[in-house]
């Protein structure tokens, strides 16, 4: 298949992936003009564009949205870290998979949000709790796809190592990272999916400070509809950003072949 007939197929999958938006928000402005419903429950789409263009120029939703994502990144980078640490040491070592994995096994069988009153008792409500707990959203995906991903690598690659003498670091460095490498983004994407989506729910329930989850709180005890969907649309196009974001890097690294 040639490279134009490549760009055209993505054409039409990103033309196809505009029907659905285009056709809820017809469907919301008819339902939003004609539906007899309670004053304020079913706001316009005009209404909600003039709450955000309020939002933009107010500067409300860049501090709101500036502060969510540092919280996001924060919580992403320590328990990315933890998780690479930890996860790289379960697929290494026997003896530590033996030791720590069914302790890890039992931990990450508890929901996240279980560890919410724990974390308010021991580090408040303010932005400390949050990373906290962005950490901990961010730390079992990368522990686990790390771990199988060292565990995964075929014999043969390891039989090649022995047979070229690599030391322990060599054979880690050059032969078992790599390998790896696939199941360890595929960690890290899920744990940058995961962070974002734990940000709202720290916000909402550790309701101090600023962020995007904490408009929606606002509009939700103000009753503002206009500022609840407009929350909700920053938050799912900041959602679809992150994850095009973490595509993209995918295909530039992994798929060098789909690249050229």
């Amino acid at each position: 298949m040639s490279t134009l007939d490549l760009e055209a197929g993505s054409a039409k999958g990103s033309w196809r992936g505009v029907v659905l938006p285009v056709v809820a928000v017809a469907v919301w402005w008819f339902v939003s003009r004609h539906a007899q419903v309670g004053h304020g429950i079913m706001v316009s789409p005009a209404h909600v564009w003039d709450t955000a263009v309020a939002q933009v120029r107010s500067g409300a939703l860049a501090r709101a949205l500036s502060a969510s994502l540092a919280r996001e990144l924060t919580g992403f980078a320590i328990g990315t870290t933890l998780g690479l640490a930890l996860g790289a040491l379960l697929g290494i070592s026997k003896l530590a998979n033996r030791a720590i994995a069914p302790s890890f096994n039992t931990f990450k069988q508890v929901s996240l949000f279980a560890w919410i009153p724990l974390i308010s008792v021991w580090f408040g409500l303010g932005d400390v709790a949050k990373v906290v707990f962005l950490s901990l959203a961010a730390l079992v995906p990368v522990v686990m796809h790390t771990s199988d991903g060292i565990r995964a690598v075929p014999p043969h690659l390891l039989d090649v190592a022995r047979a070229y003498r690599y030391g322990k670091l060599q054979t880690l460095a050059f032969v078992v990272l790599p390998a790896a490498l696939p199941s360890i983004f595929t960690g890290v994407y899920l744990a940058l999916i995961y962070s974002w989506l734990a940000t709202l729910g720290a916000e909402y329930l550790l309701v101090a400070g600023s962020g995007i989850g904490n408009t929606l709180v606002d509009g939700s005890e103000q009753f503002r509809m206009d500022l609840v969907v407009f929350g909700v649309i920053v938050v799912g196009i900041t959602g679809w950003a992150l994850n095009a974001f973490a595509r993209g890097v995918q295909r530039r690294w992994f798929e060098p072949s789909r690249a050229a």
